[in-house]
């Protein structure tokens, strides 16, 4: 119901009135519009005109949505870590598999630069496998900032862009400003039929079953992790045998 447009159009007052509606839901879906003017401090004719904002024909049909909206419980049900380590083990342990894994490592292994990248969840373990990765002898970089300037020859560069879906807007716009500059692509998303696995020069993906809670994607990241550890495990082995 609140919208990013709609809030947008929110005037100084309907703004006044947004926020103490969202303070006071619970409060809001009994009272009358005078007890919400009094309360918010705006006139009726500003309730009004914010509920038809809202797409609502008056204050009863907004009061009725607000309620429907308190009595959206999400819920989901949460796989256990180990039926996803079994799935995820299941579906990636073999010879095509540790293929990808050994070619993404040697690809790492012959860059002169690592760099990581990912937004939110993909974020924090793009920042962890930069880090992994220099603990183990090859100093790599997480790029946490979208536009930080780039204008450096990055041919001899390799970079890791991390991403559940492999849809991610920010991850591939960031993805086609470093491929402009040269830097070699290798993605780790959660399916290799994704834009951005396609839109990459390596791929590994690990294929598990995505999972969501209300708008967020609270798919396991153990894969990753473990993906992460061991390809820096497997380039600290080729740059050892050189």
């Amino acid at each position: 119901m609140f919208t990013n447009e709609v809030i947008a159009s929110f005037n100084d007052l309907e703004m006044l009135l947004y926020k103490y509606v969202m303070q006071h839901k619970e409060k809001v879906v009994y009272m009358r519009i005078r007890d919400l003017a009094d309360e918010s401090h705006v006139s009726t004719s500003t309730i009004m005109r914010f509920c038809r904002k809202l797409h609502c024909d008056g204050f009863s049909e907004f009061k009725v949505k607000l309620k429907l909206l308190l009595d959206e419980k999400p819920s989901m049900k949460v796989k256990s870590g180990q039926h996803v380590l079994a799935e995820f083990f299941e579906r990636t342990q073999n010879e095509r598999f540790t293929s990808k894994l050994e070619d993404a490592a040697e690809a790492i292994s012959k860059a002169n630069h690592v760099y990581f990248i990912g937004i939110g969840s993909s974020g924090a373990l793009a920042e962890y496998g930069a880090r992994y990765l220099s603990s183990l002898g090859t100093f790599s970089t997480y790029l946490k900032d979208w536009y930080f300037p780039i204008h450096a020859d990055l041919h001899d560069c390799v970079t890791v862009a991390l991403s559940v879906s492999g849809e991610s807007g920010i991850t591939l716009s960031h993805i086609h400003k470093l491929k402009e500059k040269g830097s070699e692509i290798l993605s780790i998303t959660n399916n290799m039929q994704s834009t951005i696995a396609k839109a990459s020069d390596n791929n590994v993906s690990y294929y598990v079953t995505e999972e969501f809670f209300a708008e967020s994607n609270v798919t396991t990241q153990i894969p990753v992790i473990y993906i992460l550890e061991e390809l820096a495990r497997k380039v600290y082995e080729i740059r050892n045998r050189k």
